[in-house]
């Protein structure tokens, strides 16, 4: 038995549909089972919160993915189920964080990502972590802007190299099969260093209208976001993330050694885009990625990754 938080988010239910795809066993921790309406036929579906977790979810439980909200409880929260895993016996933990996790960082989830990777290393859990960088479907959250022709972000010329949630949902898949290193950590990036005007190059060739990059004052785009009903923590460490990155952060260096020890092709973003043309046009939401229904990317930092 395969056990699954973070279920009806972004990552985790890329999962779920890739454990079901391939036959494995399937439980989905949810706070509210409402949310699972879409998930598909054979899951078993326990509520619960990760902060209190039931011994019994764990009922039968080898291997675990472990996904929680991006709020001020991360590390609360994480450590929690790492200790209820523990006592109850579950072989093996794979967390997903993300690249450039560190204690030095100066932003903040990447500082709380750090400090749980050591906790899980040190836990005396077979365990992997899984660290991707950027994730592609974040461009989703700027579709009003994108809209009217304007990708709009705080990053200068700074590069980065997203990751599709497929690609990194193929490789939880292989360690949740019981592949890959035991204490393994596996750094993902997309196939290509982009600038943000390469990037709003190949959205403009998916809709098929001109995209331009406009380099956003910071100040103005913290106020777009809390405009937008996202919460000061979360507005506050996206500046922190977007000052980051204009420092030249390390995303932008592309690695795929865990797609070619996985067998996973990297999906570019120009195939990204085209695949979700619809999406960035304002035509359509990406359900198929949010399989228990749509969600607005500009409120949703329950589902949407930081990253």
């Amino acid at each position: 038995m395969i056990l699954l938080t973070g279920a009806t988010g972004l990552t985790g239910s890329v999962v779920l549909h890739a454990c079901v795809a391939d036959g494995l066993p399937v439980r989905a921790l949810v706070r509210d089972p409402a949310k699972a309406a879409g998930f598909p036929d054979g899951v078993d579906v326990v509520p619960g919160d990760l902060l209190d977790p039931a011994p019994a979810i764990f009922d039968g439980v080898e291997r675990a993915l472990l996904i929680s909200s991006a709020d001020e409880r991360l590390v609360e929260t994480q450590r929690t189920f790492i200790d209820a895993a523990k006592r109850a016996g579950v072989g093996h933990v794979v967390k997903v964080s993300g690249r450039g996790c560190r204690d030095e960082s100066g932003f903040r989830f990447a500082r709380m990502h750090a400090e749980v990777e050591r906790y899980l290393a040190g836990s005396g859990l077979g365990w992997s972590v899984l660290r991707p960088s950027q994730f592609m479907p974040v461009y989703f959250r700027e579709v009003p802007s994108i809209r009217r022709g304007v990708l709009n972000l705080p990053m200068g010329d700074a590069k980065l190299a997203p990751v599709d949630v497929g690609d990194i949902a193929r490789v939880a898949l292989a360690l949740l099969r019981g592949e890959g290193e035991d204490g393994g950590r596996y750094e993902m990036t997309g196939p290509e260093a982009l600038t943000m005007s390469e990037v709003a190059e190949r959205i403009a060739a998916a809709v098929g209208r001109p995209v331009r990059y406009a380099d956003a004052d910071p100040a103005a785009k913290q106020a777009e976001l809390l405009a937008a009903g996202i919460p000061v923590f979360f507005a506050d460490a996206m500046d922190e993330l977007f000052a980051e990155r204009r420092t030249g952060a390390e995303e932008s260096r592309v690695d795929l050694s865990t797609h070619e020890e996985f067998g996973v092709r990297p999906t570019t973003f120009a195939e990204f885009a085209r695949r979700h043309a619809a999406v960035f046009r304002g035509e359509a939401p990406p359900s198929h990625l949010w399989a228990s229904g749509w969600r607005d990317p500009r409120t949703d930092t329950e589902h949407l990754p930081f990253s």
